[in-house]
């Protein structure tokens, strides 16, 4: 008898956008939070100019500021389970595009 617990079942899924999830939201910040077996995700948006002021700040000798604020785009809640198949999900991503960014060796 085998365990099915350790085995992942492929199926091909398709998620039917809702009306509020039918366009894309630009982010381009993200935080990770967890508490109680939940996995709270956080994706934000920082306004670019203020983005590139910060950087500007300490090349200009002036001291950078103690917070900022930007939008909350949306928050995801899930569970350290879902968010480790995430995480491989993510991974594997990662690993085919620095795969395809790696030249071919030549024959």
């Amino acid at each position: 008898m085998s365990n099915a617990k350790n085995q992942a079942l492929a199926l091909n899924v398709r998620l039917k956008p809702s009306e509020s999830s039918a366009h894309p939201h630009a982010t381009n910040y993200t935080n990770v939070a967890v508490a109680q077996g939940i996995a709270y995700l956080d994706f934000g948006f920082i306004e670019p100019s203020l983005l590139a002021a910060i950087a500007k700040a300490p090349k200009d000798g002036q001291a950078g500021p103690k917070g900022l604020d930007g939008h909350l785009v949306t928050r995801v809640a899930m569970g350290v389970d879902v968010l480790a198949r995430l995480h491989q999900q993510i991974q594997h991503v990662l690993v085919g595009l620095r795969d395809a960014r790696q030249p071919k060796p030549k024959v």
